[in-house]
């Protein structure tokens, strides 16, 4: 009732609206051409790697350059951004949700000044500060969470291992071998604030240690009820604990239900989880979103187990970069990497890929929601 009070109108939602409360209307930043023509797109094909154009029913065309990003940014980077936005496109950018840059122009004859303005700002170093890429049958930027910079419950880092791949991977993305498109993407541990469940390659942090119980500190610092709520599991108990003569409040853990999620340590910081031993990579790989050709695929586990190799990963990197090799070698056109697997094989693909097969890789899933649920938007008459 205090929005009907204060003279606010359901039907009209945009009246009197006070601008500087809350964003904009999305809208507001849409190029005059895409304004024009909403809703009324025909189809985009690419002219190279990380440019494409869309066409509308009226005949116009919008051309998109696309240029790789970073998830954590400075802002003299994006004032550089914004600078090369106003230079070449009215102002006009947008951002992917693969932290990509795209950057927006209504003339083909744009398109070329843009891309060498792009490709010729690089950093002191030598490397490209906005690369071209990351379109089509290629790889695009990887998704990826937060991390040791700032996130309390990784297993692994994020920004370290995903520039340290994408240095591997960077001549796909700025071309178009590999048979159709595929996403890789990094969570930093199990409760996964990334997208691995659901992508062709993924990188996922993986503890292997139950929480540390610093009992002395633990009923000073924490709700214990808090903690003990916290567990998906159930698996932490009060407990009373002899320190020094003296019974406190604490817990225990049962650690073969311990699913090392660290949500405890979210609730009570003396149950901290990261261990440098137990800490490590596990690869996924199979996973899409797409309906087209097979439903969505859920990731597989693929290798087990990596140990932490800061600060460049060597074997992680050099895992995925061998099932990527196998996959453009040996799938067909348009057939994803998940795809690609069940049709030779999970056995094949491993041999492919030269991975070791253990037990711990088998998918013994077995909910009857996983059969009975409908996954996909696939017609079934």
């Amino acid at each position: 009732m205090a929005f009907i009070s204060s003279g606010y109108n359901p039907d009209k939602p945009m009246e009197n609206r006070i601008s500087d409360i809350g964003p904009r209307k999305y809208d507001d930043f849409y190029p005059p051409v895409i304004a024009k023509n909403k809703g009324k797109w025909l189809y985009h094909e690419y002219i190279q790697p990380g440019v494409y154009y869309h066409l509308a029913e009226s005949g116009d065309k919008v051309f998109t350059v696309r240029v790789g990003g970073a998830r954590l940014m400075s802002t003299t980077h994006i004032r550089e951004i914004c600078e090369i936005a106003d230079k070449h496109c009215d102002g006009h950018v947008r951002f992917t949700t693969r932290n990509n840059i795209e950057f927006l122009v209504d003339d083909e004859k744009k398109v070329d000044p843009l891309v060498k303005d792009l490709e010729g700002r690089k950093f002191a170093g030598g490397s490209y500060k906005f690369p071209v890429g990351g379109t089509g049958a290629g790889i695009t930027n990887i998704v990826h969470t937060q991390g040791w910079i700032h996130c309390h419950t990784p297993a692994t880092d994020a920004s370290g291992p995903v520039k340290a791949t994408m240095d591997v991977l960077f001549d796909d993305f700025k071309d178009h071998r590999l048979p159709a498109h595929l996403r890789v993407s990094l969570a930093c541990c199990l409760n996964m604030c990334g997208a691995v469940h659901c992508s062709d390659i993924a990188i996922l942090g993986y503890h292997r240690k139950p929480p540390m119980l610093d009992h002395e500190y633990l009923d000073k610092m924490c709700e214990v009820p808090l903690a003990i709520a916290a567990c998906p599991t159930a698996a932490i108990k009060p407990a009373k604990v002899e320190i020094e003569g003296q019974k406190v409040n604490s817990v225990a853990v049962n650690e073969p239900r311990c699913m090392f999620c660290g949500n405890c340590y979210t609730m009570c910081p003396a149950m901290p989880l990261a261990d440098d031993v137990g800490d490590g990579i596990v690869i996924m790989a199979g996973g899409k979103v797409s309906n087209r050709i097979t439903a969505p695929k859920f990731s597989k586990v693929v290798v087990a187990f990596i140990p932490n190799e800061p600060p460049r990963w060597p074997k992680t990197t050099e895992t995925i970069k061998n099932i990527i090799e196998a996959y453009a070698k040996d799938a067909r056109k348009y057939e994803r990497l998940g795809e690609w697997a069940e049709r030779i094989g999970w056995e094949r693909f491993f041999e492919k890929c030269e991975l070791e097969f253990t037990h711990h890789l088998i998918d013994d899933f077995r909910d009857p929601a996983y059969f009975t649920w409908r996954q996909t938007t696939h017609f079934k008459f």
